[in-house]
């Protein structure tokens, strides 16, 4: 039985100020279904609808798309879910700050040049497109490293191994001082900023350079390098550079480094063959190529526990390890490198929180989010109980590097 105002399409869109097919659009979309159907068929919607949409519209209005809409209002319950979307959205808009001051800088600079010559700086003008895409593309990229930070917690807080990964992985690099380093698919920067007391007797400027084909990691790197308090000193901040490129054409010349590294980077290449011969080509002769892949095992827990709660979710699209893992890796690695040695990361996570592994499996690649929108509070009461039952979840960790010689 109804109770209280009822409005119809036309007259609920009238009191909130949009259009009817915007109510209509929200129906389609899932996101705002009316309370009632008349018997006629007639969409019915009631004061609570109303609050309903100024909540989408609001979200709507800080930068939420309708997907982060749709997960935030089925679960605006869970107040720490709500928190983690705030604080995501709250450092995208610093990004888009940061970004769009750039952008007034550069169109202040092209104006100024044209006033004082007469004429177009075409070089200013381009580095402008540049920025403005890369404003464009940078709530996705933010995003991809906020993924990626979540993924990384889950191991710096529940791995056995009390030397963790990073530390370990800067001892693989064989590094001493005076060696030229390019590391591809950095990322934010944290093998660095795990290692930066090790580096404290390098003084060669720019022998270190972070490379990503996102300019939203770099600028993560870069910020996160720079940052006040960090464990180094200022005349340390030269050892870096940073530069935003396609693995597959890597703008250097033959043979100018010491060490290549890529941390897990290789499975998501469109040309792995294009990508290698591009890494062996900016080489030195003596020189050492090192980088990290998963076997097929890794965190398998993990996807078993997704798949429990709902079989048709995959967490990768494809498996990682079929692209370039630990059981295939140096047959691939073979075209290219004479030398090639296997070694491994022993270690292990021991989780004991439900919330950790509900975030990691959120911020994976593959289609888990079309299966549990709608249903988090469903999934999120799986993996307790789940945790309750085994008290800790025992996740096995399948990972290594191959280091290379040409």
């Amino acid at each position: 039985m109804m109770s209280g105002v009822i409005y119809t399409t036309g007259e609920f869109a009238k009191k909130a100020g949009v259009s009817v097919r915007t109510i209509r659009y929200y129906d389609k979309q899932g996101i705002l279904k009316p309370s009632h159907m008349s018997e006629s068929g007639y969409r019915l919607y009631t004061d609570g609808d109303f609050a309903k949409l100024q909540k989408i519209l609001t979200l709507k209005y800080l930068g939420f798309s309708l997907d982060e809409i749709q997960e935030i209002s089925m679960n605006d319950s869970d107040q720490d879910y709500v928190r983690r979307s705030l604080e995501l959205q709250l450092g995208l808009v610093k990004k888009k700050i940061e970004s769009l001051l750039m952008v007034e800088e550069s169109l202040t600079e092209a104006s100024r040049i044209i006033g004082r010559t007469g004429e177009v700086d075409w070089k200013t003008i381009l580095h402008l497109i540049h920025l403005i895409d890369m404003e464009k593309s940078l709530a996705e990229q933010y995003k991809t490293g906020a993924n990626t930070s979540v993924r990384i917690r889950l191991h710096q807080d529940y791995s056995v191994n009390p030397e963790g990964w990073f530390r370990w992985l800067y001892r693989q690099l064989d590094l001493r001082p005076g060696m030229k380093l390019l590391e591809l698919g950095a990322g934010n920067g944290e093998l660095w900023a795990e290692n930066l007391e090790r580096l404290a007797e390098w003084k060669q400027a720019g022998v270190i350079c972070l490379s990503d084909i996102s300019a939203g990691m770099i600028q993560d790197a870069r910020e996160r390098l720079g940052k006040p308090g960090m464990r180094y000193s200022e005349d340390m901040e030269a050892l870096f550079s940073y530069r935003v490129f396609d693995c597959h054409q890597i703008p250097f010349p033959d043979g100018v480094y010491d060490r290549v590294t890529a941390n897990h980077v290789l499975f998501y290449l469109k040309d792995l063959d294009q990508a290698l011969s591009e890494v062996r080509r900016v080489l030195k002769p003596e020189g050492c190529f090192i980088c990290s892949t998963y076997g097929e095992r890794h965190m398998h827990e993990i996807s078993d526990l997704a798949e429990g709660f709902d079989e048709r979710i995959s967490l990768s699209e494809v498996p990682l390890s079929d692209v370039f893992g630990l059981e295939n890796g140096e047959e691939i690695l073979r075209r290219y490198f004479s030398r090639v040695e296997l070694v491994r990361y022993e270690d292990e996570l021991v989780v004991t929180e439900a919330q950790p592994i509900i975030d990691y499996i959120l911020s994976c690649h593959g289609n888990q989010r079309d299966y549990i929108q709608g249903r988090y509070e469903e999934f999120k009461a799986y993996i307790q109980k789940k945790l309750e039952k085994k008290k800790a979840f025992r996740i096995t960790k399948d990972a290594g590097v191959f280091r290379c010689r040409r």
